[in-house]
């Protein structure tokens, strides 16, 4: 390996370590109690290593949230195979699904916590978070096209579509539902989905 290589595996491996730590940090402590100098202390670096690689904690949170985007979306580009846009749109939203209960702390970072939006310079480049958004948008607008769907509005379905799912999901990785078993939480979120789809799409 020649020194530009080693160098280059050397900062990614700086900044997988900030991330880690402030991830545990963010989760552990909160985010609004977390700084700079903590992370530094975590990684035992000083701020000024920190502050190389990140120019605040809301740009470490921004990366973490995209770490969750990035994966998310990967997770969707199986829908390509499915036609049936009403297919479609019941298998995104199981995915969306999956994933929020498979990576419970993740998507605490990603959507419970504040967004960090000041960390870009407009919204136009928060491309990894728009993009999964828009996925869900396009079978909206084709499952409206075909007739599954009565609605002039594509947003107001997606986004009405996204806040319940959201809404579900959250309160169980956030225990405000104890009057759900653990064992009973699957069943009961695929059952408000399977209700969801029924009543949006055109009997």
């Amino acid at each position: 390996m020649g020194t530009i290589e080693r160098k280059e595996r050397e900062k990614h491996e700086m900044r997988e370590m900030i991330l880690s730590a402030a991830k545990n940090l963010f989760i552990q402590e909160g985010f609004d109690h977390v700084t700079i100098r903590r992370i530094a202390e975590v990684i035992e670096y000083s701020p000024a290593t920190v502050y190389l690689y990140f120019a605040d904690k809301d740009t470490i949170l921004c990366a973490l949230q995209e770490v969750g985007f990035r994966e998310l979306y990967k997770r969707q580009q199986i829908l390509v195979a499915i036609k049936n846009p009403a297919e479609k749109l019941r298998a995104c939203g199981k995915i969306y699904i999956d994933f929020a209960m498979e990576n419970q702390e993740l998507y605490d970072l990603m959507f419970i916590m504040r967004a960090p939006m000041k960390a870009f310079e407009s919204l136009a480049d928060w491309n990894v978070g728009r993009d999964t958004y828009e996925v869900l948008q396009s079978i909206i607008t084709d499952c409206i096209a075909q007739g599954y769907i009565k609605s002039p509005s594509p947003q107001i379905v997606c986004f009405s579509m996204w806040a319940l799912m959201h809404g579900v999901v959250s309160i169980f990785i956030r225990d405000r539902a104890p009057m759900i078993s653990k064992d009973q939480q699957s069943s009961v979120i695929n059952g408000i989905l399977d209700f969801t789809m029924t009543e949006i799409l055109d009997k």
